[in-house]
């Protein structure tokens, strides 16, 4: 289930000023460890050698993208560099140092299109959502539960 926590727009400046909107919330990290724990249980390969794996898989990526090629994990999505740069007047005047002002890694995750042809992102496929459940201890209000009184 995917946990939200609302929040309200407080820019004086924006159109949606004081609307409130969710803002999805992680709770958890998996790492790199963890995963390689998880597909131990679930198939007979050893976790080292799934971290080796793992590991490598990180590497090899890095080496590709960083060879101007998109690399593509079938099930899961593809990855490519992309560029932030600023405009040059020419062809001439453009140059790395003062145009290129920083790169990113792109992820698109994979898509699969719905019977009714609707596209749907693997990794979103059956999502749910739920607000975050609070824990305001001082009021109780949003639990359900009660402050005792505090001692004299």
């Amino acid at each position: 289930m995917i946990t939200y926590r609302l929040y309200q727009n407080n820019n004086t400046e924006s159109s949606q000023y004081k609307k409130w909107y969710a803002r999805a919330v992680t709770t958890e990290t998996a790492t790199l460890n963890s995963l390689a724990e998880r597909i131990q249980r679930n198939c007979t390969v050893k976790k080292s050698d799934v971290l080796a794996v793992l590991t490598e898989l990180v590497e090899v990526m890095r080496d590709e993208l960083q060879s101007s090629h998109k690399v593509k994990l079938d099930g899961f999505g593809s990855f490519k560099i992309a560029l932030r740069s600023t405009g040059a007047d020419s062809v001439k005047e453009f140059a790395v140092k003062s145009n290129i002002k920083g790169m990113r890694v792109l992820f698109q995750p994979e898509l699969k299109i719905s019977a009714d042809g609707r596209r749907i992102r693997t990794f979103l496929d059956g999502c749910k959502v739920a607000e975050l459940p609070k824990n305001d201890v001082k009021s109780g209000a949003d639990t359900g539960t009660t402050t005792p009184d505090p001692q004299p």
